[in-house]
């Protein structure tokens, strides 16, 4: 297959849901059908300022699958919706273009854009092809601000995998504002097919947080508030096969001031 660009795969959906499962104290299972997403992760901190943003990290431990062990679906796209409390704030950080990540390892786009990187992580795919056993790749992730235009937030996910070559993989997701009840985050991932639909994430782990420094104040990419001890987040994963997997939490955290 050799070194490929892949625009946006299932990688994608790691920010997409980080939030929306990432506040959780205990894993859980979303089940539809014979598919599964199980997912376990933390904000840190939990206590927050009332009635101010404060600085925060969030992680993600997720496995996805089939609960009689057969190859899953590969997913398609991803709709997700946080709470208001949560903000995204790039303004100032360094940018790193979708180019200088194209056909790299990912030691290479560390060094493209150091100071544009924002989380990190590792995702592993498995393809099966036909009549042939499933292959298991591994690869370590790595997340860039992509920049603030007119009002949308773009994330840069690459990764470095073999699927069965190196392939260099670099998903794209876009955060903008919403005004929708408990709602004010929207992200929006879209994925063609991995090595010709025959590729499927089986599990991520990513931490996205970062602070920085923009006209001499220190800044925070992630930041939240408590007002009320609840997060409301809700996402929404179509599948290949027409499957729709729904995630919807209510979420504690622990107001202070």
């Amino acid at each position: 297959m050799g070194k490929q660009l892949i625009r946006a795969t299932a990688i994608g959906m790691g920010f997409a849901l980080i939030l929306a499962a990432s506040a959780l104290a205990q894993p859980e299972t979303v089940r539809v059908g014979n598919l599964f997403l199980r997912d376990n992760g933390g904000i840190t901190p939990t206590k927050l300022p009332k009635h101010k943003q404060a600085p925060i990290s969030a992680k993600l431990n997720a496995r996805i699958g089939a609960v009689d062990g057969s190859h899953p679906p590969a997913i398609t796209s991803v709709l997700a919706d946080f709470d208001k409390n949560i903000h995204v704030n790039a303004k100032g950080l360094p940018v790193c273009k979708e180019v200088q990540l194209v056909a790299r390892s990912t030691g290479d786009v560390k060094k493209a854009c150091p100071d544009a990187i924002i989380g990190t992580g590792e995702a592993e795919v498995e393809v099966a092809f036909p009549e042939q056993a499933p292959i298991d790749a591994k690869g370590p992730i790595t997340v860039f601000n992509g920049g603030v235009h007119a009002g949308t937030t773009l994330l840069l996910i690459h990764t470095y995998v073999d699927v069965p070559a190196p392939t260099a993989v670099v998903a794209t997701v876009k955060l903008t504002s919403i005004h929708r009840g408990h709602y004010g985050l929207h992200a929006d991932a879209r994925i063609p097919a991995i090595a010709g639909g025959a590729g499927s994430v089986t599990r991520f782990k990513l931490t996205i947080g970062r602070s920085f420094t923009y006209k001499g104040k220190k800044e925070s990419y992630l930041t939240a508030s408590c007002p009320t001890g609840l997060y409301y987040a809700e996402g929404k994963v179509r599948f290949s096969d027409g499957t729709l997997l729904k995630v919807t939490h209510v979420l504690p955290c622990t107001p202070m001031g």
